[in-house]
């Protein structure tokens, strides 16, 4: 039985996963820890998504209010903090991609969990790259380091549903090859 984490959710079954990094870890611009992360871009036609991601950012805040407390034991509003649902329209303008999307940025130390649309582990790291669609399992949670205080996404697991667009350039190494149509050459000839 499933325990009811109000600061968990799922997105929707057509979320686009870019800048993914599932296969091995990256360190962070400026150094620290390896982590695990993806930038999922919900469209805002997907108004499901979206209030499960408010109302997990607000249970988020709820739960976290001890860690939020400034040096005089004050909580600034959620309207203050920094919250990880983010307008594509508003802070990625020339990215298509991005184009009438809310988005969000997921990161883990540890490796997420990434099935396939039977649930059955994708093992094959060439299946894993940016564009892919399907759904993402993520925890809000509040932070307060060094002064800044918000609220945010931790990637527990995807589930890749479909293949799409790659995206950063990269494509897939059998789109670029036509098929030899049982034309064989003999290369050692």
């Amino acid at each position: 039985m499933k325990k009811n984490d109000p600061t968990k959710i799922v997105t929707g079954k057509h979320t686009v996963m870019s800048y993914l990094t599932v296969n091995e870890p990256q360190v962070p611009l400026g150094g620290g820890t390896p982590k695990y992360s993806v930038s999922l871009v919900i469209s805002k036609d997907d108004t499901e998504t979206y209030n499960k991601v408010k109302a997990a950012i607000k249970a988020a805040y709820e739960k976290g209010q001890k860690k939020l407390q400034g040096a005089g034991g004050d909580v600034p509003p959620l309207e203050a903090l920094k919250t990880p649902l983010r307008d594509g329209d508003k802070e990625k303008k020339n990215d298509p991609v991005y184009k009438n999307c809310w988005f969000i940025n997921a990161k883990s130390t540890s490796k997420p969990g990434v099935v396939d649309a039977y649930k059955q582990p994708i093992l094959d790291a060439s299946e894993l790259y940016s564009g892919i669609i399907g759904r993402a399992s993520v925890s809000f949670y509040a932070y307060n380091v060094n002064g800044s205080r918000g609220i945010a996404a931790g990637l527990n697991h995807i589930q890749k549903l479909h293949d799409g667009t790659p995206l950063g350039g990269h494509g897939r190494p059998e789109d670029d090859f036509d098929d030899l149509d049982g034309e064989e050459e003999d290369f050692l000839s």
